[in-house]
């Protein structure tokens, strides 16, 4: 019986016509902010909290009105279905970012289907423009009336931060960058107020990444995205890599055209990131670039210099140490990067990255020494044959390294590939050719091959 009654509604539903587009009762909502706008008119009602508190409510749901019956994953069924979206007033394919998408177009939104869901949309239309800060802008005055309406007040900022957060995740999406930005600082600024307590400084760093973002279109983001950036580090955030000086340099160095000053302090955001986050190989990367490409930021070795300083300070620093081995590599200089990461593993002997590293180094060192015999003229194989034996015996070092990495992280593709090659690259030395026939058979296993 329960089945029968499954499959009736089931009918019920198809059978049932679509409903016909997106319903937004402009005039009723209008009608609430002209009310609004008369309270404040009114000197009975402008110095009440609760006067405000309104005001806060009906622009945040003017704000909201146009996407607050729809959501990332809607089904189209039940979007077709629902009262308040129904069917759209035109359908038609559209790339979005790259992807290709139905697009519905309704009256306020343009939606993007994928999957038959919702993937994200673009707003078209505002109610009224401005109500999500005319609402902001309640709140606080209210707050300012009535200390003891601060619970409503933070539930009503509550509610206007997530909305400009839902903004900017839907802007990125459709990879409107700055929209997506200032919906963030939007949505930081909601927080900011007295009466909410902590603001997330997250936000911020959102804000500014996505300037950082969209700043090779449109240059002034960079100079948007630097004074975001700077203040989110203000306000003391920092992620837990160090990205966020990362981007800081990006946006420096890209208004460098503005003048050499730009150049040096994107070196600067570098520099300070480095010194928190010695292993962040972007920062490690970006100061490599400056050093390199840039006439006056300095010598490549002064950044050496800048951890020899430091670990002089603290000589059981890993994180010191790896970002040392990873400047001399930058630097091609294999011995001084295997000195580095042998002090990581002697600090750290379970460390996956430590062991994978120092192995790959003496590869390197290998591969750098060979490529050099090649360009020698021998007048024996015999001759040869010796100096390349002293080749072998740099890859021969690297394999313990590589299995102890594997050991470590049995999961590691990398490290199972990098065993299998130097195996077979080792195979007529003692005992090698049975560890490549092992590592051989893991790898094949671990690519669907036996």
């Amino acid at each position: 019986m329960k089945r029968m009654f499954v499959a009736a509604m089931a009918a019920l539903l198809l059978a049932a016509p679509a409903v016909q587009a997106q319903k937004v009762n402009k005039d009723a909502i209008l009608a609430k902010l002209e009310k609004s706008d008369a309270d404040l008119v009114n000197p009975k009602k402008n110095t009440k909290a609760a006067t405000w508190l309104n005001r806060g409510k009906v622009y945040y749901e003017a704000a909201t009105a146009p996407t607050k019956d729809v959501f990332q994953g809607m089904e189209v069924m039940m979007l077709q279905m629902s009262p308040a979206m129904g069917n759209p007033m035109e359908k038609k394919s559209e790339v979005l970012n790259g992807v290709e998408y139905e697009a519905w177009v309704y009256p306020y939104l343009t939606l993007y289907i994928a999957g038959g869901k919702v993937a994200t949309w673009i707003q078209r239309e505002e109610v009224f423009a401005g109500a999500a800060k005319v609402a902001a802008e309640a709140y606080a005055k209210a707050y300012e009336l009535d200390k003891a309406a601060g619970e409503k007040v933070k539930a009503g900022l509550q509610q206007l931060s997530d909305y400009h957060s839902q903004v900017g995740n839907i802007c990125i999406d459709a990879a409107l960058y700055p929209q997506a930005s200032d919906a963030y600082k939007a949505a930081y600024e909601a927080q900011a107020q007295p009466a909410y307590g902590n603001a997330d400084a997250t936000l911020l760093y959102y804000a500014g990444y996505l300037r950082t973002m969209d700043g090779p279109k449109n240059v002034e983001s960079f100079e948007i995205g630097a004074n975001l950036l700077n203040e989110a580090l203000a306000l003391g955030f920092a992620d837990p890599e160090g990205s966020i000086y990362y981007y800081l340099f990006h946006c420096y160095y890209g208004q460098k055209a503005k003048g050499q000053e730009y150049v040096m302090q994107s070196k600067q955001a570098l520099l300070t990131g480095i010194e928190k986050f010695p292993k962040n190989e972007r920062i490690l990367e970006g100061l490599m670039q400056l050093y390199t490409a840039e006439e006056g930021v300095g010598d490549p070795a002064d950044l050496v210099s800048m951890f020899d300083k430091q670990l002089a300070e603290t000589p059981e620093n890993v994180e010191l140490w790896f970002g040392r081995g990873r400047i001399f590599y930058a630097l091609k200089n294999y011995d001084e990067a295997i000195v580095s990461f042998k002090k990581v593993v002697e600090l750290k002997p379970e460390m996956y990255e430590g062991n994978f590293f120092l192995a790959a180094f003496y590869v390197y060192k290998g591969d750098a020494m060979a490529q050099e015999l090649n360009t020698r003229n021998y007048t024996s194989q015999k001759e040869y044959d010796a100096d390349y034996a002293s080749v072998s015996e740099v890859y021969k070092q690297a394999l313990p390294y590589f299995e102890k990495a594997y050991e470590v992280n049995p999961a590691s593709t990398d490290a199972l590939e990098s065993l299998k090659s130097l195996c077979f690259r080792l195979r007529d030395e003692p005992g090698v050719m049975e560890k490549f026939t092992h590592y051989n058979s893991l790898w094949r296993k671990s690519q669907g091959l036996e």
